[in-house]
């Protein structure tokens, strides 16, 4: 398979599934999707200041707070001041932000399960594997890690 195919395959998956699961998520009745990807990375990463949340998820500044204050009104976020800079704000998730992140993330897990049952499976372990390979690959490549704080780059240098 060329390069060029290959990209343009990997796009596609990319596009249709995200898509598919926005349309799935029932988070974003009451949440913007930027609110339901802020949910779902502090529910991965945990508790962190605003900017380093804003860095992770490739983010201006304004679009961060605005959604986040949403979510404080919400009470699916909490916004406390950073002990360590008075000038930003550390966010997390309240408990019923926490269950909101694992109802969202049931919704969207029972939607890939239902895409691969109509696999064999044959198919459904191959996919499972190439899935597995390709999140390794990911992970070392600079391009998906380099907005992330030092501790979880692989190296030293940033985008």
């Amino acid at each position: 398979m060329s390069t060029t195919v290959a990209g343009e395959l990997l796009r596609e998956v990319a596009r249709l599934y995200t898509r598919a699961q926005r349309v799935v998520a029932d988070c974003c009745d009451n949440t913007t999707p930027t609110q339901c990807h802020i949910l779902t990375e502090l529910s991965r990463s945990g508790p962190q200041p605003m900017s380093e949340l804003g860095q992770r998820l490739l983010l201006e500044k304004s679009w961060v707070s605005r959604a986040i204050d949403g979510l404080v009104e919400l009470d699916l976020v909490s916004k406390e001041p950073n002990p360590a800079d008075a000038r930003s704000w550390i966010v997390g998730l309240t408990a019923a932000g926490k269950r909101r992140v694992r109802e969202l993330n049931g919704t969207l897990d029972g939607h890939a399960e239902q895409l691969l049952a109509s696999l064999s499976e044959r198919d459904r372990e191959a996919v499972h594997r190439s899935l597995l390979l390709l999140l390794k690959v990911l992970r070392t490549d600079k391009s998906a890690t380099c907005c992330l704080p030092a501790p979880e780059r692989k190296d030293s240098s940033c985008c």
